[in-house]
């Protein structure tokens, strides 16, 4: 405990007070003795930085929850699943860094149900570098991180549909090999419906 505190650059004392509060996991033991590793460094330094910028410790206990009790990142990625979305790998400070105020536990909590994130020991997943950059520049644009969520869910609703109406063409008319070929050809009409679709709204509210 004592070499932990050390690198942290924290007192014994306010080590023992963040376990207390359930801030950092237990240590590993073997007898007597516990062992703390690179995990427990990590998040410590974390929450160093997440009170420089501002957070409380209640804000950082919850946010320390929904890390411990969300999605590993091999449930959110899958170990075989082929993808065109890159993954960005964050810390926890870096993800504050990127919402602001708008980090809340709440907010963190609905990112992780709805499989944008993952953890990684000490790190955050977030699915797609595309939808991460999408995100936050919504936030920046006045649009509450709460409400992009929300929107992002039925977003998703719409886009399991559409991509099981594709799908279920191929058994009928191709086989399944045709499937890789077809996929830029099914995004390829779906962003240019939703693009007229935008221009028929726009026109609406002129």
């Amino acid at each position: 405990m004592e070499e932990l505190a050390k690198k942290a650059g924290i007192t014994v004392r306010t080590l023992r007070f963040y376990r207390e509060r359930g801030l950092i996991q237990p240590p590993r033991r073997e007898g007597r003795i516990a062992w703390y590793d690179d995990t427990h460094l990590a998040r410590l330094r974390t929450i160093s930085a997440l009170l420089e910028r501002g957070h409380t410790l209640s804000g950082i206990a919850e946010l320390a929850e929904a890390f411990d009790h969300g999605r590993d990142v091999r449930d959110l990625l899958g170990l075989t699943a082929p993808t065109e979305e890159t993954p960005v790998r964050l810390t926890p400070e870096a993800l504050a860094d990127v919402f602001g105020d708008q980090a809340t536990p709440e907010n963190l909590a609905a990112a992780l149900e709805l499989g944008y994130l993952g953890t990684d020991g000490g790190e955050i997943v977030h699915v797609s570098r595309r939808l991460l950059d999408v995100s936050a520049t919504l936030v920046r644009e006045g649009i509450p991180l709460a409400d992009v969520l929300r929107a992002a869910r039925h977003v998703r609703e719409h886009a399991d549909a559409l991509a099981g109406l594709f799908t279920d063409l191929v058994p009928h008319h191709a086989d399944e090999q045709s499937l890789p070929r077809l996929r830029p050809l099914a995004r390829s009409v779906v962003e240019a419906e939703l693009s007229l679709a935008l221009d028929r709204r726009m026109r609406r509210e002129q």
